[in-house]
């Protein structure tokens, strides 16, 4: 395979090249602008430039952004690399970016390249077709989120990121699930399917899954309406038959203007006789079962002969 980058070099010139890159520049780039090993040492000896990864260099003296690390470690990597995993995922607007995390770069599963402080290399025998059509080079989108699973330590760290992947509208879990296909061995693979069933049924986030897992089907609750639309916003959990909402908000707002939206939110749900129960992280991954006597109790408001399992000896719920 040769350089992407080949094609803007001999149209735009070895400056332009520079500048879209961020001020990184690789050895192989140079010496196809028509430079000598000589002259680059020359800039180097002056301490002009600075190097990054063997043969990958910044133009510059000042600090290595998260920016220049990203195309530094995608041309150390060499012309058959592509941004994977994490990064990959970033580019794509899949996930937040993360200045924290260490580069992912995959190559073919014949090549070896050294891992470098803040890169992780991956090798892959399917390289070429789980790439997407863009420069500079990364996976496809939903082979991102896979790689991503397969890596995580966890089902519940490998389901937050299909929720949050999904939730970007930049894939879909159908997309994912035909990628799936494609994958022999992967960790997690035994609970992905179920997981972007849910995803796919409206749960945009892990706390969502979580209470579709252990508040509801741990309880054989009624499944409640995910992301109802209802005066221009969207209700996480809804039971329009037993005039019911439920909030689900894993962080801490501190903010007055969020907390005020979350009141308002609750008004009117109260103005179209719409209860609300508005739980946390703690709440669901910690208490699930109490959270659960909750929900049933203003259900069998309305269905006073609603049916309910405990999950356990010792939970709370009673049929």
């Amino acid at each position: 395979m040769d350089w992407w980058w080949r094609q803007e070099l001999a149209d735009e010139g070895l400056d332009v090249l520079i500048h879209t890159q961020d001020r990184i520049i690789a050895r192989s780039q140079l010496l196809a602008a028509g430079w000598s090993d000589a002259d680059i040492r020359r800039r180097l000896r002056r301490r002009s430039w600075q190097t990054v990864h063997p043969g990958v260099y910044a133009t510059h003296t000042g600090p290595i952004g998260y920016d220049e690390r990203l195309l530094a470690a995608l041309l150390y990597a060499g012309p058959d690399a592509a941004w994977s995993h994490h990064t990959a995922a970033e580019q794509h607007g899949l996930i937040k970016r993360d200045d924290r995390r260490p580069v992912h770069v995959t190559i073919p599963a014949e090549r070896r390249v050294r891992s470098r402080p803040n890169l992780r290399i991956h090798r892959d025998e399917h390289w070429a077709n789980r790439l997407a059509t863009v420069i500079p080079p990364r996976r496809q989108a939903p082979q991102a989120v896979l790689d991503i699973v397969g890596v995580s330590a966890t089902p519940d760290e490998a389901a937050a990121t299909i929720a949050e992947a999904c939730q970007s509208g930049q894939v879909s879990p159908a997309d994912i699930v035909r990628a799936l296909d494609t994958r022999g061995r992967l960790r997690h693979r035994s609970v992905l399917r179920p997981i972007l069933a849910d995803v796919a049924s409206g749960s945009h986030s892990l706390l969502e899954l979580r209470y579709l897992r252990d508040v509801e089907r741990r309880h054989r609750l009624p499944t409640g309406v995910r992301q109802r639309q209802v005066d221009q916003e969207f209700t996480d959990v809804a039971y329009p038959r037993y005039g019911l909402v439920v909030e689900l908000d894993g962080r801490f707002h501190l903010a007055p203007q969020r907390r005020w939206r979350d009141l308002d939110r609750d008004n009117r749900a109260t103005l179209r006789a719409e209860a609300t129960l508005r739980y946390g992280w703690f709440d669901i991954t910690n208490r699930p079962c109490d959270a659960a006597v909750q929900v049933l109790d203003v259900l069998r408001r309305r269905a006073p002969g609603l049916p309910a399992d405990p999950c356990s000896r010792q939970c709370p719920v009673r049929d």
